[in-house]
């Protein structure tokens, strides 16, 4: 079985390695040293300022939610992960939804003025697959109506926007380390804020609001990555350049072989050296969607339909049409894409939708 994506597993003398240190420190949770090692190194790797690891990378979502938002009303994207919207309302806020751009895919910056209102408090926006927001213009919205900026970017670690790290824009940035995704921890995530006052008052939250083992700086949730997490993502991170290549080099085939005859691929905004996280192609209709899925299954492919459904279609919220949004949704599959997906499997795709 082909599948749209396929966890990276590192050798397992390196995860070893690992597990042995914990054993030796006997610490399994609660920021030990290998948390700290890899928040250290990513910060390096990446040129970040902050850096929290967490547990999840939904989590981190809800943090910036809690920590910004004050219940208000937040203008997001429809085109998702159900999480991002999901966490709005788990979080006591109000999702409004703005449209998406066509091709890139992120939340149309044109059309977020005219959903602001004096509840609004912050934006939530995704950068899709790795697809950077246009985040000169939303950052001088939010400075004109001072509201804050969230940025959704599971599907970012590794992805520069004008040379420095998607993680540097707005006021936080999220990410996933789910074992699915470019770098992972097997599960896990993360929180990134420029700002050193954003980033303890985000740290406390993460740790049930303690400051030092007796005091209480707020409310705070448990979302600690542990030593078993870390343990994962530094056998994994010495392999991500590696792993970046081979996505490339899978990336550089759909380009060069997909017929391109019915269907497209997504635009990748200017300035942006992309990771490569997915490859998206948006069919003329659903009907070819669901042929070409058909196809694939039959040779043991499985593509995903990769955000599917729209958000504003969610049963648990008031419909609002999303015209851009609902007609992507229903038309984008998302393509194998993963280190080790051999040749001939490639070549199958290809020709089932040549």
């Amino acid at each position: 079985m082909i599948p749209v994506t396929k966890t990276f597993f590192p050798p397992l003398e390196d995860y070893g390695k690992q597990l042995k240190r914990i054993w030796q420190n006997e610490w399994l949770t609660n920021r030990g040293a290998l948390v700290k090692e890899l928040e250290e190194l990513i910060q390096n790797k990446l040129e970040v300022p902050n850096i929290i690891l967490t547990t999840n990378g939904t989590l981190p979502i809800q943090i910036a939610l809690k920590a910004l938002a004050n219940n208000g009303h937040v203008i997001t994207t429809p085109f998702s992960y159900v999480a991002t919207t999901s966490s709005i309302i788990w979080e006591n806020c109000t999702p409004v939804f703005v449209d998406i751009h066509p091709e890139y895919l992120t939340i149309d910056e044109t059309k977020i003025e005219n959903a602001i209102t004096d509840k609004t408090t912050a934006i939530l926006a995704t950068h899709v697959f790795g697809n950077p927001c246009n985040v000169e213009a939303i950052e001088k919205i939010a400075e004109n109506y001072n509201l804050k900026v969230i940025y959704d970017a599971a599907h970012c670690f590794g992805v520069k926007y004008l040379g420095k790290s998607l993680f540097r824009y707005g006021d936080i940035s999220t990410c996933s380390f789910h074992a699915t995704k470019i770098f992972h921890t097997g599960e896990g995530g993360a929180i990134f804020s420029n700002d050193h006052n954003n980033n303890n008052e985000l740290f406390y939250r993460h740790n049930f609001g303690h400051n030092g083992p007796e005091n209480f700086d707020g409310v705070g949730i448990n979302a600690k990555m542990s030593e078993l997490q870390a343990a994962m993502g530094l056998s994994v991170l010495p392999y991500f350049k590696e792993i970046l290549r081979d996505r490339e080099d899978v990336v550089n085939f759909y380009n060069d072989n997909l017929s391109f005859i019915g269907y497209k691929k997504i635009k990748i905004r200017e300035n942006t050296e992309w990771n490569f996280s997915y490859y998206p192609i948006i069919f003329d209709t659903e009907e070819k969607l669901l042929n070409a899925r058909e196809r694939l299954n039959k040779n043991d492919i499985y593509p995903r339909r990769y955000f599917y459904p729209s958000l504003n279609t969610l049963k648990y919220l008031k419909y609002s049409p999303m015209e851009i949004s609902e007609s992507i949704a229903s038309r984008i599959l998302c393509l194998p894409l993963y280190k080790g997906i051999n040749s001939q499997s490639l070549k199958t795709i290809a020709r089932e939708l040549s």
